[in-house]
């Protein structure tokens, strides 16, 4: 009797959608956990866990190496991350090096050695050292050029050991390096 009388609402209300809303209504929570549950099988064995477990773990690894490979910053190990280790993979994956064809060489040194031509025992004998003094001298000049491109384009950043890391790249035979190269030989650095 002294109730206040209220307009009835509409059977079906229209729908105001809000820019940057989701545009359909919040679920139930019995509905949202009806969707997000899952069933649970736990392993009848040990042992059964313990393969489950390592399937697991290989699945992660492998995906882990693959991120690596493409260079992305989270799967590096934390020698490879940063901006300036970046820099210097891309600075020297850009350049031939002798260092990266040393191993090659040293290979054609050894068959070298088993031949009966005293000419060719010569050569083995002189080219090791001869070899090794330009791959230091080259890993010297890509030390200093990586230090001072780093020192230009980031100079609050930490620089220590990249001419090392630099140097100890451009002796890796070019396929096995780890990051993968991201430039091709001749192209400029991306960072």
């Amino acid at each position: 009797m002294f109730k206040r009388r209220t307009p009835e609402a509409p059977a079906n209300p229209p729908q105001v959608v809000k820019p940057g809303g989701k545009g359909r209504p919040t679920p139930k929570r019995s509905e949202a956990e009806k969707r997000r549950r899952q069933p649970i099988t736990a392993p009848a064995t040990g042992k059964e866990a313990y393969k489950r477990r390592r399937a697991q773990l290989a699945t992660e690894r492998a995906k882990a190496r693959q991120g690596m490979a493409k260079g992305e910053e989270k799967h590096l190990l934390k020698r490879d991350r940063g901006p300036v280790r970046r820099l210097a993979r891309d600075y020297v994956d850009a350049r031939r090096t002798v260092g990266s064809y040393l191993m090659y060489a040293m290979f054609v040194i050894v068959l070298l050695s088993m031949l009966p031509v005293p000419t060719a025992r010569l050569l083995v004998l002189l080219a090791p050292p001869v070899l090794l003094l330009v791959v230091f001298g080259e890993g010297l000049l890509l030390s200093h050029g990586i230090k001072k491109l780093a020192a230009e384009r980031f100079p609050g950043e930490d620089a220590k050991g990249v001419g090392m890391y630099a140097a100890m790249r451009a002796m890796q035979i070019r396929r096995l390096r780890v990051p993968n190269p991201q430039v091709r030989i001749g192209e400029k650095e991306k960072v």
